[in-house]
């Protein structure tokens, strides 16, 4: 049976309509109402929810649409607009740029190629990429696949890069935005800094860490990250408005205009008076294995449904990737293989990733059983507050 097969069979096992998963992490707007708009669930169960997107809008970016599935019901809310020029309201349908949560979908390939006995978690970077991760103290011989995928490597983040920055994040990304980034330039930026800390150590989040996984998918398989993701992954759950646009710079339609004050970070408070920049345009090659892709909010809840209720993963592979490290000073939250997990005010777990790129801000969270999951994605990247809206859906408040 090859592979595809295999993913197939399992889908057919357990996971067929069991549609779960998680995340979460981490201007001018019209007046916003959140309003239920599809679904067989009363818009009365989502009233907390409903008013965490009103006010995310009213202090941050245009718009914001949210999903929730829970069982067989389906709830849909959205607030303020999806596109200044014209006015128009977010759907539910909207696709939207997820950035981190690729994270997710790369680990999930990486986990099923252990489980064929492709590569293995042990494996050293410099066994797949020889000489790659090299210079100013970092040491390819020294970091496993695995300390890619949970963010202990201590190999730094290419994104923390002042001159990436000034490129992607402030007024520069208006002349470099359809510049391409290859995962090689990529990795060299980083490698002109010193490391973090010492593999092991500690745990830093580092958009390197999944470029350098993309490309350990590419050596193992012969084939890039983005066929392996859509041979695997969204072909057999019909993840039909899910794409790895590369280095297509639009998002394909129904999709709202997305917007940044261009600061110089990703994220962050806007500042009376500031700009608004639409930054819908770009080449995603800047984000690439680390957050190139797109979807919306129904495709991502499928995801994260069948990934939580073992639908891709074998048992054991579950595990590792559910097998999490602290935060340092964020005791509420750990990190696993590409997912995170977060107690939340009422003791609830949950599961998922959240995502950011130019001008979105987006949230994957389902309970572990996944009978539970909410995705929500803002239109603008800043003064975004994501928490309130997961403790509003499973919480209550």
């Amino acid at each position: 049976m090859n592979k595809h097969a295999h993913t197939a069979r399992r889908l057919r096992a357990g996971a067929v309509g069991v549609i779960a998963t998680a995340v979460l992490a981490t201007g001018f707007t019209m007046p916003a109402s959140a309003t239920s708009a599809t679904g067989t669930g009363s818009a009365s169960d989502h009233r907390a929810t409903r008013a965490a997107l009103d006010e995310v809008v009213k202090g941050g970016p245009p718009g914001g649409i949210a999903v929730a599935e829970r069982g067989h019901d389906t709830w849909a809310g959205r607030a303020g607009t999806a596109d200044l020029a014209t006015g128009r309201q977010p759907r539910a349908d909207d696709r939207f740029r997820a950035g981190s949560i690729t994270k997710t979908f790369v680990a999930t390939v990486v986990l099923q190629l252990e489980a064929e006995g492709k590569l293995s978690l042990d494996d050293t970077v410099d066994h797949w990429l020889p000489g790659v991760v090299r210079g100013n103290g970092h040491d390819g011989n020294r970091i496993t696949v695995r300390q890619l995928l949970n963010h202990t490597s201590g190999i730094y983040s290419y994104t923390d890069d002042e001159g990436f920055k000034r490129k992607a994040f402030g007024t520069g990304f208006l002349r470099h935005r359809y510049d391409t980034w290859t995962p090689e330039r990529i990795v060299r930026i980083a490698m002109s800094h010193r490391p973090n800390f010492d593999p092991g150590d500690e745990w830093r989040y580092s958009d390197t860490n999944y470029i350098l996984a993309g490309m350990v998918i590419r050596k193992a398989t012969g084939h890039s990250y983005a066929h392996e993701i859509e041979q695997r992954i969204l072909r057999p759950l019909h993840m039909d408005s899910t794409t790895l646009p590369g280095t297509r710079s639009r998002v394909p339609g129904p999709s709202g205009r997305t917007y940044s004050k261009l600061t110089g970070e990703l994220s962050g408070p806007g500042k009376p008076g500031d700009p608004t920049y639409d930054v819908t345009d770009l080449n995603p090659s800047l984000a690439g294995s680390a957050g190139e892709i797109i979807s919306n909010s129904r495709d991502l809840n499928r995801f994260y449904r069948a990934l939580l209720s073992g639908g891709l993963l074998e048992p054991r592979q579950l595990e590792e990737m559910t097998t999490t490290v602290p935060i340092r000073g964020v005791p509420s939250v750990s990190y696993g293989l590409g997912l995170m997990k977060v107690k939340l005010s009422c003791d609830v777990e949950v599961w998922g990733h959240n995502g950011g790129i130019q001008g979105s801000v987006s949230d994957t969270v389902t309970t572990a059983d996944g009978d539970h999951a909410l995705t929500f994605n803002f239109n603008g990247d800043w003064n975004v507050q994501q928490q309130p809206v997961v403790e509003a859906e499973f919480c209550g408040r």
